[in-house]
């Protein structure tokens, strides 16, 4: 058998079956989720990892170095946030090729440090290792919100039948930023920018923790998929209504006939999916300054798990539902 027949998440399941321990004493969040969790003292980690690798997940010839050690950091910093956390510590590791520019790696941990200041985050470590194409891994380190000893945490199985779904911001820039790149628009351009350079959502996640919610993902993958790991890890399904996707205008424009499809399967937004009873969404929403859009609900569990309906509520058909890097 071949990865490319099982997937990744299928590969993922595979191999965390070798490793993976059961929940319980310090661990509290295992293999699954956005991030681990476990009890270090009288303090909770979340923890996450995350690489970017030239010509997968950037285009070295398009994608300026700083955004690339931005994205490098900000991806971890939204799972963080995705787990309802607060990140401090990063250690990062670069696998270079002997014959890269030393200004462009400097450039790129010029974009590394930005993100870290605007996130609080320290970058205390790392390694470098040679490789025949770049890469970038970050691990990053953060805190669980508590109450009297217990971590107050956003988990994908936290999803109960009733529930509203609702996500920030915008959906589809930054699949719709990487189609303009390729086409030569330049990388100052809103649309690309969306695409090379993601804010996660750590407000809103800070505002769910304290609204009482317990259930969250961030859009990596896409959103029809990202709400399918929360439905397969909940026992529950979802209906997602087209019609309130956030999508972004920027892309409406430029991409008509595909922004639908961008803004539900695209990937890479970074945006939050938030789940819980409508009223600590609407909480949520007036103490915010990201938009927040209720785009549909929790239901039992039934197949597909995750259902896009138009405005008649009729069942609407997608070519894809996300983004898997190992299936063909």
């Amino acid at each position: 058998m071949k990865v490319s027949e099982i997937g990744e998440f299928g590969l993922i399941e595979r191999l965390a079956a070798k490793v993976a321990q059961p929940v319980g004493g310090d661990v509290i969040v295992g293999i699954g989720d956005d991030a681990a969790v476990w009890r270090s003292g009288d303090r909770v980690v979340v923890a996450t990892t995350d690489t970017l690798v030239e010509g997968v997940h950037f285009l070295p010839n398009l994608a300026p170095w700083r955004d690339v050690g931005w994205k490098a950091l900000a991806v971890n910093v939204s799972d963080i946030a995705a787990m309802g956390g607060r990140p401090t510590f990063a250690l990062v590791t670069l696998a270079v090729p002997a014959s890269s520019r030393v200004s462009d790696l400097e450039e790129l941990y010029e974009g590394l440090g930005q993100c870290a200041e605007a996130y609080g985050v320290s970058v205390v470590g790392g390694d470098i290792v040679s490789a025949p194409q770049l890469s970038i891994t970050v691990a990053l380190l953060g805190d669980a919100v508590m109450d009297r000893g217990d971590p107050l945490l956003l988990r994908r199985d936290g999803a109960r039948e009733g529930d509203a779904i609702a996500v920030t911001g915008k959906l589809g820039g930054s699949a719709g930023g990487l189609r303009a790149l390729k086409a030569g628009t330049l990388v100052e351009d809103p649309r690309v920018r969306a695409h090379l350079h993601p804010q996660p959502s750590l407000e809103a996640a800070a505002a769910a923790v304290e609204a009482g919610l317990r259930c969250a993902i961030d859009v990596s993958d896409g959103l029809l998929q990202d709400v399918g790991h929360i439905c397969k890890m909940s026992g529950v399904s979802a209906v997602v209504r087209a019609d309130e996707l956030p999508v972004d205008p920027d892309l409406r424009d430029a991409y008509p006939d595909d922004a639908l499809h961008l803004a539900a399967a695209g990937g890479e937004d970074y945006e939050l999916v938030l789940v819980g009873e409508r009223d600590r969404i609407d909480r949520v929403a007036e103490t915010v300054v990201s938009p927040l859009t209720v785009i549909g609900e929790i239901v039992a569990r039934t197949e597909p798990l995750v259902s896009l309906v138009d405005e008649r509520g009729e069942a609407m058909s997608m070519p894809d539902a996300g983004w898997d890097h190992l299936r063909e």
